[in-house]
Formats: C-alpha cells, structure tokens, sequence
C-alpha cells in the first residue's frame, strides 16, 4: 500500500510540475514596455508616408499594434509632459507646470560644478509626494527601470531610484550633447545615484539601447516594467555644434539629402533610434515574450519643426496641434487588434491608469488622476470618454471640447474645428462668438480645479 502511495505521490507530482509553467504563464502579469522619443513630430514616421523617413521597425510595431492619430500630450515641451507621464496627473495638479532648466545657456553661459550645484537644474524637481507609476508597479511586483532621459530633477530625492525605479541609466536634465554626454560644461550621464563618464564618447542612443537590452535580458523572467526615453532626436546641449547629432553610417542612409543639412541629421538621428526600438522588439521575440508585453511608443511633445508638422500648425512649445498631438503606438499580441489606426481623442494622462490596471496594481488612494483605462478604446470596444482637454504655458492658453480647439496665445489666437480644419487655418471665432465664449468658460472652469488642487511644488506658490 505504501509503495503504490508512493506511485501515485510521484505520479501527481510530476504533473504538477509540468503544469506549474502554463499556469504561471497564465497568471502572469503582462511586462510593460514604454518607449517615448523626444521631439519627434506627428508625420515622422515612414508608415504615415508623408515624409522619406525611415523607420522600419516603428512602421513594424504600427502594422502589428494600434496607431492612434488624435493623441495629446499634456504641455508643448519636454519636463512637464514627462511629469504627467510619470503621475497621471495635469502638470498643473502635480506641481512641475514649467521647464527644470538653467536659462542662462541661452545667452552661451557654460556652468562650473559649483555654479550649477545651486542652480534650478539641480535643485528643482517633481514633488517627493507625488507618486509615479514606478511607485505603484514596483507594488505590484514589477521589477522596473528607467533608461534614458529623466527630466524630473536630478538632486538625489528626484532621480529614478527614489521615484520607484529599481534601475536607472540615463541623463538626469533636459538636454546633452549625444557623445560627450555633457549639458554645457556638466556632465550628466547618471548610473543609479551616480553620474558616470564610462561611456563619454559613445552615441547617446546606442548606450541607451545597450542599458535596456540589458534589463530586459536580466530580468525576462518577471513581470518588469520598463521606460526607455531616448533623448533622440532632440537637439545637442551644445554651444559649439548645436542641432541634432547623427552617426555618419545613418546620414549615409539618405543619399538624396546634404548631408551636412540639419534635416539629414534628424532623419538619422530617428532612424538611429528606429533600429534600436527594433533590437528591443526582437529581444522580447527571443524570450518568447511578445505576446506577454504591452508596448507602448510615443514622443513627449510635438516636432521641434525639422521637416515641418503638416498638415498639423506649429511646433514644440507652441499651442497648435503641431505642438500637443504626437505619433502614439501601442501593440499587445492577442489583446489588441494588428494594423488597426483611430482617431478617438486620447491623451498622455490615460497611460497610469493603463499601466496600473493591467498589471492588476493599486491605483493610489486619496489622489486625483486625470485619466482612465485607454485599453477597451483601443480595442474597438468603447468610444473615447474624452471629451475636453485643456493646457497652459504660462500666458499661453488652448482647450478642445469635442472637435473645437480654442488657442489664445503669444503666436496667436483663434477657434478652430478639427473635424473639418486640422491645420488651423480658419479662425471662426467671428462667425461662432457663442461657441469661442463656451471655450474660455469651459477653460477658465478648468483652470479653477486646478487652482483649488492641493498645491504641489516646485512653481505653485503656498
């Protein structure tokens, strides 16, 4: 009796064990992969086909996930639109409403150690009681980490390692020269808590693509979570050679361009990017692991104007479309339909509760979020919730309500409807005054819920 025990013991162990894969498999979360590129326009990708961009790997993610064509961010440039990012909140809930930069390098000033020890690069940040996706994934059990550039301060209390991140490698400010890795006379490449001059010489691209390589290699076995935000294409923090930086092997891949021409430089900077996205695709294919992660790309603000936006006005830091609506792209095998664009308005505020919600997270408790699950809207399921969107940059004003975009702006003002003049161009502010008027109500409605949100450094005065 006791040997055919044994028998059936070792019987119903055996298949345990070989179900024990196929049921973690089953119970696993999803990782998360977040890719955000920087200064990237709305037609910069070559499967839009406006532009010869070469992008292979991106078009390769559009084809096989969701492009969404009316997608917003919440502010017209880098630290803010980072910061929504991270929190799921408007830029004027969470406190970091403007740049985390040193103004003087406008007028060419390089910093000293000493000098840039006190100045608002370093000492300005996202406020220690905001909680990031980090924070809540890592709750969840993820192991999560951050490559590339930051953007919320890089005092110790603001990098990665303190905001929920188990990993960090990247720069910690807005901006660097893609080889020496410096921000005019400073040099910024971080590994965790530590600024680090070991890949000073090395495109800022391929040490990122390297990092992320690494992370997903060494922990492909958990759930993770990782943000990848390239500093490509955005400018060089550099008074010598300012513009953007490309190796030489990708300027060689536009033979018809001046290769000395600043748009050459940014189409390779972008495809440089693009082939990296592609390693990190053909990375998770290796571990089998394509079906089990939610990829997410997107830029942080419109184009810097390289090429032009068309047919969407304006540019970075600008409130017309070309400054707020960006290329988005989100791909999850058997979750999400393949090759499928929409035009459902949705925004950067809807990714914390994305990422909370299918990594079976918490979402924190006693904090406004300002977005919602976008997954069923990608799906086909539902329409967009969203209906209204609003943004501020100091006295530039602009709101949409449904396909009417109202802008009241340094670089101009106007009504426009989306649906029929995405450029624009006609100003209807004459000819529909009852609708212009709903439009400063419905902002300045908004502009009182943030007014009264409890305050949240480092700009709001309290």
């Amino acid at each position: 009796m006791n040997r055919l025990c044994s028998i059936w013991f070792g019987i119903v162990s055996f298949f345990a064990l070989a179900l024990t894969p196929a049921l973690e498999a089953a119970t696993r979360p999803p990782n998360i992969l977040l890719i955000v590129s920087d200064d990237q326009g709305y037609p910069d990708l070559g499967i839009i086909g406006t532009k010869d961009i070469i992008t292979p790997n991106l078009d390769r993610l559009a084809r096989e996930g969701v492009r969404a064509t009316s997608f917003y961010v919440t502010w017209p440039a880098c630290t803010p639109s980072r910061g929504s990012l991270l929190t799921g909140r408007f830029p004027q809930r969470n406190g970091l409403y403007d740049m985390v930069r040193n103004d003087l390098v406008n007028y060419g000033h390089k910093y000293t150690w000493d000098e840039y020890l006190v100045s608002p690069e370093m000492t300005l940040g996202l406020d220690p009681r905001e909680i990031t996706i980090g924070d809540v994934l890592k709750k969840a059990g993820y192991r999560t980490g951050m490559v590339g550039k930051w953007d919320m301060g890089q005092a110790k209390r603001y990098l990665p390692r303190q905001r929920g991140f188990d990993f960090f490698y990247g720069i910690g400010n807005n901006g660097i020269d893609y080889y020496t890795h410096e921000r005019y006379g400073i040099h910024s490449m971080f590994r965790d808590n530590d600024r680090t001059e070991a890949d000073k010489g090395t495109y800022a691209t391929e040490v990122f693509k390297r990092e992320s390589l690494r992370f997903i290699n060494e922990n492909h076995e958990q759930p993770f979570f990782l943000y990848v935000a390239f500093n490509a294409p955005h400018g060089a923090s550099n008074l010598d050679k300012p513009g953007v930086q490309a190796p030489e092997e990708y300027i060689r891949k536009y033979p018809k361009m001046d290769p000395k021409a600043k748009l050459t430089s940014y189409y390779a900077a972008v495809t440089c990017m693009d082939e990296a996205i592609g390693e990190l695709l053909d990375t998770l294919k290796k571990h089998d692991l394509e079906k089990d992660t939610l990829v997410v790309f997107m830029s942080d603000n419109g184009g810097s104007g390289n090429g032009g936006n068309a047919p969407l006005k304006g540019a970075k830091s600008t409130m017309w479309e070309g400054g707020l609506r960006v290329p988005f792209i989100a791909r999850w095998p058997g979750k999400l339909p393949a090759g499928k664009v929409t035009d459902e308005f949705l925004t950067a505020l809807e990714l914390f509760p994305t990422f909370t919600d299918v990594a079976g997270g918490k979402r924190p408790q006693d904090v406004i979020l300002d977005g919602f699950n976008l997954l069923p809207i990608l799906q086909g399921k539902v329409k967009s919730p969203r209906t209204e969107m609003y943004w501020e940059r100091r006295s530039d004003r602009a709101a949409r309500v449904g396909n009417w975009k109202w802008v009241q702006s340094a670089k101009g003002n106007g009504l426009f409807d989306l649906s029929t003049d995405l450029s624009e161009k006609k100003d209807l502010t004459t000819e529909k005054p009852e609708i212009a008027a709903m439009m400063k109500s419905k902002f300045a409605g908004w502009k009182q819920e943030m007014d009264k949100a409890e305050p949240r450094g480092p700009f709001r005065d309290y």
